[in-house]
């Protein structure tokens, strides 16, 4: 009976755990290091470790030979004009273009992101990530577009989540809805699991951390 007992605590114990135990790709630890070097080198000392590999993890869940139905290639899942023009733009940063190459692949994700960033106004890190992820996603000229027409709807145009985000400037239906879960499975689904795991506070904590 009483290891009966016992045998039903641990259970209930390892019931509580929390879920992102198993479900960060054991591949993410291997590649860690080689994010986080990216990310200060681009971004400083306070880099948002666990949003960036929160991103890795949505785009090829950390499989660096990772090749979509479209083309999307490597850990960053660029395609292949956009990982050619990342390499022109930053030779020295970069070198040769080689999106299967894991470090490679993570710089030019930390840096493209940097370069969304430069170029988008938002109120506070995680609006602003929010249209970072957009950018990232399905282009700059299409957040410029929802953003404009967001604003002259009478939308905030610094706010990304219930705001610009409901507002359509010509996407087909199914890359409206593609691109639209892109930040909130990044930034509220797999975000929390990094920060949770150790990773680093994540730039959206204030909406999951209640």
């Amino acid at each position: 009976m009483g290891r009966l007992l016992i045998a039903l605590v641990m259970c209930a114990l390892c019931a509580c755990q929390p879920a992102y135990a198993g479900s960060i790709p054991r591949d993410a630890e291997q590649y860690r290091r080689t994010l986080v070097r990216a990310a200060h080198a681009e971004w400083g000392l306070d880099a948002p470790i666990a949003t960036l590999a929160a991103q890795v993890h949505q785009e090829s869940a950390w499989r660096a030979n990772a090749r979509s139905q479209v083309g999307a290639q490597g850990l960053a899942q660029f395609m292949p004009t956009t990982s050619a023009w990342m390499a022109q733009l930053y030779p020295h940063t970069l070198g040769a273009n080689q999106p299967f190459n894991p470090g490679w692949a993570l710089r030019a994700l930390v840096t493209y992101d940097r370069w969304l960033s430069q170029r988008i106004q938002a109120r506070g890190p995680c609006e602003k990530w929010a249209f970072v992820l957009s950018a990232y996603n399905g282009g700059l000229g299409w957040v410029q577009k929802d953003t404009r027409q967001a604003s002259a709807k009478g939308a905030d145009k610094l706010a990304w989540f219930d705001s610009v985000e409901r507002h359509n400037a010509g996407r087909s239906a199914a890359n409206f809805r593609e691109n639209r879960n892109y930040p909130r499975a990044i930034l509220l689904r797999w975000e929390p699991l990094y920060a949770a795991a150790g990773w680093g506070a994540g730039v959206c904590a204030p909406r999951y951390s209640l």
